[in-house]
């Protein structure tokens, strides 16, 4: 594989981590857990749906889901007077958004060395934060719902009730969703998770999200690498962020069918039939490795490259090809000065799904077999999916 020595594109330190993943409140505590080789997949908790509602084992019945089991986030305290936030909106405002604050601060006062004085000398205009989130989140399923009265009207009316008796059923029925408010319209949208960030921690630079599904937070990542590579950036938040583990979501992982039917993510194992469902954010703080070096910063890790790739033409759009993601490896390795030779641990993405962990495996295969190494393995392989589960466009940022 040829590697280039050479790249006018500098290479990029981690000089911040802040995560919020099942089992833990930050990053001290996940990192332990996943030492300790935590398996934090539970039941669903009365928090998210009820089982009795929606379970079935029988994965071909409608509207019904044969997975009970999950992994997510404990209970966590937010100050919304301390963020600014108006406690009447925050019905209005999805989960994400909040907790998404929480952990972008984590990681700011950690890229700070967790000192006031560097905290408030931070020059925040050249401080961009981009993350990876997918699709609308949790609040839009509730308030498309509350829009489906002239369905629940029809169905009423069609069951021959009076008229008074059908608009208070449906009355009844709209006072369990959220009312439409104002904020509701940004307090729905993915992109207002960096938005809400770059507001309330006053961040003078690009704010966005990147929707790449499970690589969200890579594509989150190369985009940052990209801001610190031009100098439109000093600092980039980058990461991903997914609460949304609501019965929308495993209404669309059972149906496609991808979770386990016996309830547990086994990555790269003869034994796995399936992915388990989590939920998390989890955000990194980038800076050009010179700058982290002139200023003292702690480095957690560098990054000398990210390769990017797509299949091209395939028999399915969502059918991963081996070929794509050897190519990604290989331009990721020929923009560094070293190889897969020399790589002793590979956390891969890993979900537990026979057709993903296939073609991720033959990729691998494919890209470090041309390394030239004789032995045939010589590094390990591994996902953290095995103790949280697939945290969809947190995943990547739980990988980091």
């Amino acid at each position: 594989m040829k590697k280039s020595t050479e790249s006018s594109r500098p290479s990029i330190a981690v000089v911040g981590v802040s995560a919020l993943f099942p089992g833990s409140l930050d990053a001290q505590g996940f990192w332990k857990d996943i030492l300790g080789g935590s398996d934090l997949i539970t039941d669903i908790p009365p928090s998210h749906w009820l089982i009795e509602d929606y379970y079935d084992p029988d994965p071909s019945v409608p509207d019904k889901t044969y997975a009970k089991r999950g992994a997510f986030l404990s209970a966590v305290d937010f100050d919304s007077l301390g963020w600014g936030v108006p406690p009447s909106i925050i019905p209005e405002t999805d989960t994400s958004q909040l907790l998404a604050l929480i952990v972008a601060q984590k990681v700011l006062e950690d890229a700070c060395g967790q000192s006031t004085e560097a905290l408030e000398a931070l020059d925040r205009s050249k401080v961009s934060v981009i993350l990876g989130v997918t699709s609308g989140q949790e609040l839009l399923g509730s308030m498309v719902s509350r829009l489906q009265r002239p369905v629940w009207v029809k169905a009423l009316r069609d069951s021959g009730l009076p008229e008074d008796e059908v608009q208070a059923i449906c009355d009844r029925i709209s006072g369990h969703y959220t009312p439409w408010r104002e904020s509701t319209f940004p307090g729905l949208l993915g992109n207002v998770v960096a938005g809400r960030i770059a507001n309330r921690l006053d961040l003078g630079g690009t704010n966005c999200v990147t929707d790449a599904a499970c690589a969200s937070t890579f594509s989150a990542l190369s985009m940052g690498m990209s801001e610190l590579y031009l100098g439109d950036s000093d600092m980039v938040i980058v990461g991903g962020v997914d609460t949304m583990n609501d019965i929308f979501m495993f209404m669309c992982f059972s149906k496609t069918p991808a979770l386990s039917p016996t309830g547990d993510c086994r990555p790269f194992s003869d034994q796995a039939d399936g992915t388990m469902l989590g939920e998390g954010i989890g955000m990194v703080a980038l800076k050009r490795l010179e700058d982290a070096e002139r200023d003292g910063d702690r480095i957690y890790a560098v990054i000398d490259a990210v390769g990017a790739s797509s299949d091209g033409r395939a028999k399915s759009v969502y059918a991963p090809r081996p070929e794509g993601q050897a190519n990604a490896i290989r331009r990721a390795y020929e923009r560094t000065a070293f190889g897969p030779e020399q790589v002793e641990l590979v956390e891969a993405h890993g979900t537990g799904t026979k057709a993903g962990d296939a073609a991720e495996f033959r990729g691998l295969a494919t890209a470090f077999g041309e390394s030239g190494r004789e032995d045939r393995q010589w590094c390990a392989l591994g996902s953290v999916k095995s103790q949280i589960g697939h945290t969809k466009a947190a995943s990547g940022a739980a990988g980091i």
